[in-house]
């Protein structure tokens, strides 16, 4: 398997882990230009594994670090801008279920006065 060529997995396919801001502020970038990649390479499986490795080693940082006010801070801004990503690629997958999809839209709720 060929991977697309990035600063993500190593020569093996190996993921690499990310623990410094730094890693994790390129990683992102990487992250998402693998997400819009069209390239043969960047498959959906290759695409799903670096997001998961992505949220796993900034959950450990996080862990790591939350007595660390500052680097605390750095993370959690990470993980926010990771968050507005993955909104995106809800929406996008949002946008063309419902042309594929031939189930009937779920009902609304009646609304109820308090």
């Amino acid at each position: 398997m060929q991977l697309p060529k990035d600063k993500m997995f190593d020569k093996s396919g190996q993921w690499i882990r990310l623990e410094t801001f730094e890693d994790f502020d390129n990683a992102l970038s990487e992250l998402i230009d693998l997400w819009s990649s069209t390239a043969n390479t960047a498959t959906k499986a290759i695409k799903e594994s670096a997001l998961a490795h992505f949220k796993e080693d900034l959950e450990a940082a996080a862990l790591q670090w939350i007595d660390n006010r500052a680097k605390s801070k750095k993370f959690a801004a990470i993980g926010k801008e990771l968050a507005e990503f993955e909104e995106v690629l809800e929406e996008d997958s949002n946008i063309a279920a419902p042309a594929a999809s031939t189930a009937p839209a779920a009902p609304a709720k009646p609304k109820t006065k308090v």
